[in-house]
């Protein structure tokens, strides 16, 4: 092998850059300088210095390009062998700026040329460094796009327009799958004791109208307002398609009775027994994939959490019927055992619902009768009963169909859900009895990002930016990034060559002189 071309024999390499430091130095030294602010000072240290840097960056690949090897030849995974070689240059946007890669480009007739150096850099396939890409991610998990352009540029001074922004966001987010599938899980964490909690729920957004699902879209494209402006009772936008969001954790039981929950329901909580908080949690969501496929996804988690299935495994629903259909049948599948139960606060919901039916909003008596009916839930009585019971009273009253239709629903609610509102043994084992961690991820991994005004989602990246929300709701950004780079040097480089093995065109490392001293 012989060397690409020359190393500069100068023996300062980075001239560019000290060039550049005694410019800052100057400027610090200068009397205008003592003059000046501290925040003036920061202004002009950061843009000299992100200059300072790029030099030292541009100057290093320059260094690079003439330590290069020239070397006999390469072959590809492809089986052909490229032995005409020539130095070209490629830019590269970092976040310090623009610079130039130059390597050594191997080629043969009607194939793909291939730069080793390529994949010593690990080199992403497009303009933007991995730099920009992870600092766009970032953003993008909690910034609308508009945002994200300007605090990118704000940062390193490289521009980026919108589209390239939900375009990096989507490559940044390609190996969310495939991460949670290899990433190891530190089991110790969990104890003995500690269950497996899953739960799932919905929450719509605002899709382009080509990207609803085909039922929607057609809805939409068929249906006619009665007014321009408005929408009038019982009309539907039709422009939202549902995002299925899933959380799975460990926490320890949490043993109570009736009276501690209906305790914690009032507006002054006795905090003297704290809660056990959630571990190894993962909350994700999705609006690509169905209601089934996200189950089964999260199954597939949990049982990562209890490879040998010795805990409890406790699903909390809301009760939707489709929802506890897909949940039994990935049950069965996984040929796991769970407990279901349905969430109080939904139960809450209808009977608070109800009881405006037989007492004014906001009395007394309106809560009396709700927690009356709750402690005889939370008690272990007969759904069906309490149903049974409400339904009387309204019968007696003499309520009108339309009045008396709160109490009807509440009282189908309940029988419908009696198998799995048995909150007296799941209080007893100290199960959890509500929806709280993902009824919290509706609303800050999904509403608060993507249900902005005016914000209209593609399919491509909606799914983007939630899965990189879900990350950094997870807190497993960082340790996603280093897999994710990981993947891209395997799919951009490492299989263009045989075995995956990627040619050395570095010159060999000469080992350090070991360094002896006289012992007199």
């Amino acid at each position: 092998m012989t060397a690409a071309y020359p190393i500069t024999p100068s023996s300062d390499k980075f001239p560019c850059s000290r060039e550049q430091f005694e410019r800052i130095v100057s400027i610090l030294e200068s009397a205008e300088a003592l003059r000046l602010s501290h925040a003036v000072l920061e202004e002009q240290l950061t843009r000299e210095g992100r200059e300072l840097q790029r030099r030292l960056l541009q100057e290093h690949l320059d260094l690079k390009a003439a330590a290069e090897l020239r070397l006999v030849e390469v072959s590809g995974s492809d089986g052909s062998r490229r032995w005409q070689s020539r130095p070209l240059s490629v830019g590269l946007g970092s976040v310090f700026g623009d610079v130039q890669v130059t390597r050594l480009v191997y080629q043969s007739p009607g194939v793909r040329g291939l730069a080793p150096v390529d994949g010593l850099l690990n080199r992403p396939p497009g303009y933007h460094s991995f730099g920009i890409r992870r600092l766009v991610a970032e953003h993008a998990a909690k910034d609308s796009f508009e945002e994200v352009v300007a605090e990118v540029e704000a940062v390193t001074g490289c521009k980026v327009n919108k589209r390239q922004v939900e375009q990096l966001a989507m490559a940044a987010a390609a190996d969310f799958d495939a991460f949670y599938t290899h990433s190891p899980i530190e089991l110790s964490v969990l104890g003995p004791r500690a269950l497996v909690v899953l739960s799932f729920d919905g929450k719509g957004i605002v899709m382009r109208k080509e990207d609803l699902r085909e039922a929607t879209r057609k809805a939409a494209e068929q249906g006619s307002r009665k007014l321009e402006k408005r929408l009038t009772k019982g009309e539907k936008r039709n422009r939202k398609r549902m995002a299925e969001v899933a959380t799975v954790y460990g926490v320890e039981p949490f043993e109570r009775d009736a009276e501690d929950v209906i305790r914690e329901l009032r507006p002054a909580r006795d905090v003297a027994q704290r809660r056990p908080k959630p571990m190894l949690k993962r909350v994700w969501a999705s609006v690509v994939k169905g209601m089934d496929e996200v189950i089964d996804e999260a199954f597939c988690h949990a049982r990562r959490l209890d490879p040998s299935l010795e805990r409890h495994w406790v699903v909390v629903v809301d009760g939707n019927k489709d929802q506890i259909r897909a949940i039994r049948k990935a049950a069965k599948r996984h040929g796991v055992c769970i407990i279901l139960i349905v969430d109080l606060m939904h139960v809450l919901e209808y009977l608070w619902k109800a009881a405006y039916c037989f007492h004014a909003e906001g009395t007394q008596q309106a809560q009396d009768w709700v927690t009356e009916r709750l402690r005889a839930l939370l008690l272990g009585h007969d759904p069906g009963q309490i149903a049974a019971g409400m339904r009387r009273s309204a019968t007696r009253q003499n309520f009108a169909a339309a009045v008396r239709k709160p109490v009807d629903a509440c009282a189908r609610y309940l029988i419908n859900n009696r198998r799995w509102i048995d909150y007296l043994t799941a209080l007893h084992h100290g199960f959890p009895i509500s929806t709280g961690v993902v009824e919290g991820a509706c609303r800050y991994l999904v509403k608060d990002r993507m249900d902005r005004t005016g914000a209209r989602w593609s399919l491509p990246g909606a799914e983007a930016v939630l899965r990189l929300r879900a990350l950094r709701t997870s807190g497993d950004l960082a340790a996603y990034w280093e897999f994710h780079l990981a993947q891209e040097l395997r799919r951009n480089h490492l299989n263009l060559y045989p075995d995956a093995q990627l040619p050395d065109p570095m010159p060999p490392t000469r080992p350090a002189k070991a360094h002896l001293r006289r012992i007199k």
